[in-house]
């Protein structure tokens, strides 16, 4: 069995990193990606923002590296919520409902130039296969 995704958006805010007690570092950021399409005349921007976990060194070089607004191309799994089996959904404040999809980077590609605060290049994780999501 295999499974991949390839995703190309733009981060939604700065990342968030944090370390397990055993010392590997964990690095989480949200990308939006979009569709545009046209419904009965109108022009339709679908938008679906993407849960990203980045783990050990790819964790602190995409934490160092990636900021609010930076393009990327990120490969990975998905992960699935242990409770239902798909997406993690919720109801937002105004009552609807909303859903993420989870998704474990193996790499990350920096799109955005450098002058806008971005790296150039790419990392890859060099995680095993075993690694915990």
């Amino acid at each position: 069995m295999y499974q991949k995704i390839i995703l190309i958006g733009f981060l939604g805010g700065n990342p968030e990193m944090r370390y397990l007690p055993d010392g590997t570092g964990v690095t989480s950021f949200s990308i939006a990606t979009s569709n545009r399409y046209t419904s009965n005349g109108q022009k339709v921007d679908e938008t679906t923002w993407w849960r990203v976990e980045a783990w050990g060194k790819l964790s602190e070089v995409t934490n160092q590296y990636l900021s609010k607004g930076s393009k990327v191309l990120v490969e990975g799994v998905m992960k699935p919520d242990k409770s239902t089996g798909g997406p993690r959904v919720w109801t937002r404040s105004d009552g609807t409902p909303a859903a993420s999809f989870e998704i474990k980077a193996m790499t990350v590609k920096f799109l955005s130039p450098k002058s806008e605060g971005g790296a150039q290049g790419s990392q890859q994780s060099g995680l095993d296969d075993d690694a915990p999501f």
